[in-house]
């Protein structure tokens, strides 16, 4: 069986020099491990995100796929002008944390957005709250709307 390739369930074992054994899969097999579109994993080798090498087909190595896996896109992670966009440390929230924060949809953190009655600064397509406006925001109206439906 040296130096020949034969096809496995997870992809295709390819024997190195040092009786070394290497998986690989397709850009179909990968998108089905990842449950995500052939286009996706295509898009994440274009961008270097995900290590492959092209032959005949693409072939993605399983460890490079288990890294890529690990690495993946989270708004976590999300930079803007080398910056994190939500760096909860530094109290910058996305919409989505807010909303969590107040117990409120998202929809309804988007109005006030809109309308000004939550202050925040867009970086790219992202909007940002800081913990300030949040905290303002809070007093302003969801505390004097609980108030209200409480003495009504």
């Amino acid at each position: 069986m040296e130096g020949e390739r034969r096809e496995e369930v997870s992809g295709v074992v390819i024997p190195e020099a040092g009786f070394e054994e290497r998986k690989v899969v397709s850009i179909t097999e990968a998108a089905k491990i990842n449950n995500v579109t052939r286009q996706a994993i295509y898009v994440a080798i274009k961008q270097k995100k995900l290590k492959a090498t092209k032959k005949t087909r693409w072939e993605i190595d399983l460890k490079d796929l288990e890294e890529y896996r690990r690495n993946k896109y989270s708004r976590k992670k999300s930079m803007f002008q080398g910056e994190l966009l939500f760096d909860n440390e530094k109290g910058y929230y996305s919409v989505k944390q807010v909303s969590k924060m107040l117990a409120i949809p998202a929809q309804k953190v988007y109005y006030a957005l809109r309308t000004g009655m939550l202050r925040s600064t867009r970086k790219g397509a992202a909007w940002v709250v800081h913990t300030d406006d949040l905290n303002q925001y809070r007093e302003s109206y969801v505390e004097k709307k609980a108030k209200n439906q409480q003495a009504g």
